[in-house]
């Protein structure tokens, strides 16, 4: 490993837009890869059973095909109902036997990592990652979480990221709980916290952090947590995950936010492609059909659009706004639930609209799909289900659980894993529940 140049200047100090807060901007030094090490690794092949980190096995937010219930009650199709520690937006993920999930109390400033029996519910161990460090308030947006990003498991190591102490870390812990390494990954000037989730790919784990002192992504090994690479990005505070597939012929990784979508070989972080597009600040993750991009935000600007993979041209566009929620792209549609819940269903290719419905209530999930079914909860625990189809919306059900829902859900194995919030009227608490029909 080589450390590249970092970038030339002298620290700034800028004041924030409305507050007047100084903001140090430290630009963060480059990491250039050197060799084929990611490149040559063998591709990460997962059991269709499994939903390994955020957004799935192929980061889509689409389920293999499978039987799972359309409908469930708090008694109905309900395999199992955990309490969790303290809150997050960390979705769940699972793999083999076992299911995932970040939490953070912060009465006793603990951020952690919990397993759990996949079959019964039973815990099988929580590992506290940080003690202490936490932000003041005033940096984390009021819906926002001291553990909003989801973890991720290759099968040997779960891996987290945290913002803590100002920094990013991305800690790895093998599947007793134990820590394998942690790797303090750069500075972070939060605005609004912090959200993206960890990528895998091949021998790497890839970790954004857009912030306003300096954004940077990187790529670490997995087995060691040495960074392999690392660029630098604008300094803007922006919330998005990065999508890493095979696009138009090639792997790429793709994120959206700073006025802008990027694309970058994964296996190396040079850049491929930019297009000016979306806006400043986006939260949604990027999809892809294999051949285009699509992208949506954000603030303050309003847009979606499509783009074409290989070269980075915008296809089509439109003055819609998803902030929270990604998209979902399947059968030559593309599907969209904004944040103020609004669902519609486009053409993939042409951008032309297919139908516009109003869900009601408000939405920060992001939908899944499974077997001719979108299902997205919604913010007062209602995870609507409707028909994937062009023909017009076709609502299946609205099942509620709890009294909230920020967290986007598993799909793999025949079940469903929900995380819900209960208790808006008094003490707030939050479960992991297993949605499965009876056996």
């Amino acid at each position: 490993m080589r450390v590249g140049k970092c970038f030339r200047g002298m620290v700034l100090l800028l004041t924030l837009a409305g507050c007047g807060r100084p903001i140090t901007l430290t630009p963060v030094s480059e990491v250039a890869a050197t060799g084929d090490a990611i490149s040559e690794a063998p591709a990460l092949a997962f059991d269709t059973k499994d939903w390994p980190h955020w957004r799935g096995p192929q980061e889509t937010g689409i389920a293999v095909d499978q039987e799972v219930p359309a409908t469930w009650t708090a008694t109905e199709n309900i395999a199992w109902t955990v309490d969790l520690p303290g809150r997050g937006h960390s979705s769940p993920i699972v793999v083999g036997d076992r299911v995932y999930v970040a939490s953070a109390n912060d009465a006793t400033q603990e951020q952690m990592v919990l397993a759990f029996d996949r079959a019964t519910g039973e815990e099988q161990w929580r590992t506290v990652v940080h003690q202490g460090g936490f932000p003041e308030d005033r940096l984390i947006h009021h819906k926002a979480t001291n553990a909003n990003s989801s973890v991720a498991c290759d099968g040997e190591h779960v891996f987290a990221t945290f913002f803590n102490s100002g920094k990013i870390f991305v800690t790895a812990l093998d599947l007793a709980g134990e820590q394998a390494w942690q790797t303090e990954l750069g500075a972070f000037d939060s605005k609004f916290g912090y959200a993206p989730s960890p990528i895998l790919y091949r021998s790497a784990v890839i970790v954004a952090a857009d912030n306003q002192g300096g954004g940077y992504i990187a790529a670490m090994d997995r087995a060691s947590g040495d960074i392999l690479w690392r660029k630098a990005r604008p300094a803007v505070s922006t919330y998005s995950s990065p999508l890493v597939a095979n696009i138009a012929g090639r792997d790429q990784m793709v994120i959206s936010g700073c006025d802008s979508v990027v694309s970058y070989d994964p296996a190396t972080g040079e850049e491929l492609w930019s297009v000016n597009a979306i806006a400043e600040a986006t939260c949604g993750t990027c999809v892809t059909d294999g051949t285009r991009v699509f992208a949506s935000g954000g603030f303050p600007k309003r847009e979606t659009v499509c783009i074409d993979g290989s070269n980075g041209e915008i296809q089509w566009r439109n003055g819609t706004k998803l902030y929270e929620p990604s998209l979902l792209v399947v059968n030559g549609r593309l599907y969209a639930v904004t944040d103020e819940g609004i669902a519609y269903c486009w053409d993939a290719e042409t951008g032309n609209e297919h139908w516009k419905e109003r869900l009601g209530g408000n939405f920060s999930a992001s939908p899944v799909y499974c077997s001719g079914r979108v299902y997205v909860p919604s913010l007062d625990g209602s995870t609507v289900v409707f028909t994937d189809s062009a023909a017009g919306f076709e609502e299946i059900a609205r099942n509620r659980l709890g009294s909230d829902s920020y967290s986007s859900p598993a799909i793999c194995g025949n079940e469903i894993f929900l995380r819900v919030g209960t208790g808006s009227n008094g003490p707030r608490s939050e479960q992991l529940v297993c949605v499965r029909a009876p056996r």
